[in-house]
């Protein structure tokens, strides 16, 4: 498993992620078993989100319950959860009370003392960065939360949040796949005729997190763009699937190993936040930390991803 920087830090974190969003109907067996595969590939870090399981902290329950791991498993691991949804009322919020409340809602469901990375889930229109720096220090003074980020921002929004936040912003969140790939491939196409020239990404996020040492963390790594399903084994992505089949072939691997590779390769050093609940392909999208893919290998993939390389 190829580890990269989290963030600014000098903490080196797994390229690839176990996400836990979907556990809420696991049982403790299977929970394990879910924990167990992914260690065992060399995934250590476990992201989570207060809003997951249809109600407020039902998997970090579900994941502290099942795992009710002591102090020194507790450190071998990396916590990572999210706050900032409050579905409930279909709003956002970044209001000190929330995160604070948040983040104990979140330990008490963990069974731990700390979380190693919190993240803000989704931009908030009525932001005030004051706030969330005053619940950023508080949090951090309690020994509370160790590392700080956010999801699904924008450059500007970061900005904005560092002109209060004092603690430097590890870790983005967004959506990326071979078929979700604006962040990467808007870029290619730029000054041309084509819609990936479009700039829909926030204004060159990726770019932006790179600059700043802010680790892009992309979710749904295997979803189609439109949202459908994933990509894998679809009908209606043949030259996509053809591509992964034969550098699984080549390497060796799973066509799931692949797609995690080709985010992987990418020099900003990502990481694949996975969704499944199948050890299995726990294992099996690990195998792809660290495949060296050619340029001409990742760019074949892009282009029959339906990108345009010209």
């Amino acid at each position: 498993m190829r580890t990269v920087p989290l963030g600014p830090t000098d903490t080196l974190v797994p390229n690839v992620v176990a996400g836990m969003m979907r556990i809420v109907d696991k049982s403790d067996a299977e929970i394990r078993d879910l924990y167990g595969a992914a260690r065992d590939a060399g995934v250590t870090f476990f992201d989570h989100a207060d809003i997951y399981g249809g109600q407020m902290h039902a998997c970090e329950e579900r994941f502290g319950a099942a795992l009710d791991m002591g102090s020194s498993e507790r450190e071998q691991i990396t916590l990572q959860t999210k706050t900032g949804i409050v579905p409930a009322e279909g709003s956002y919020d970044f209001s000190y009370d929330h995160i604070v409340s948040s983040v104990d809602g979140s330990l008490r469901a963990l069974r731990t003392d700390y979380v190693d990375v919190l993240l803000l889930h989704r931009p908030d229109a009525l932001v005030e960065p004051d706030e969330v720096a005053r619940a950023f220090d508080d949090l951090e003074q309690a020994g509370k939360v160790r590392a700080f980020g956010v999801s699904n921002h924008t450059p500007r929004q970061i900005d904005l949040l560092r002109t209060a936040v004092r603690q430097p912003i590890v870790a983005n969140q967004l959506q990326l796949s071979l078929s979700h790939s604006t962040i990467v491939t808007q870029g290619l196409a730029a000054n041309m005729m084509v819609g990936g020239a479009l700039t829909r990404d926030g204004g060159g996020v990726l770019d932006y997190c790179r600059l700043h040492g802010i680790t892009v963390q992309a979710w749904s790594p295997f979803q189609k763009s439109d949202g459908t399903g994933v990509f894998l084994g679809a009908e209606d992505h043949p030259e996509l699937n053809a591509g992964l089949d034969r550098l699984a072939a080549r390497y060796d691997v799973t066509p799931m190993a692949i797609a995690t590779a080709w985010i992987t390769r990418h020099p900003a050093g990502m990481q694949v936040v996975l969704g499944t609940t199948t050890p299995e392909r726990v294992t099996a999208a690990a195998a792809g930390s660290d495949i060296p893919l050619t340029r001409a290998e990742w760019y074949g993939l892009t282009r029959a991803a339906g990108n345009a390389v010209p």
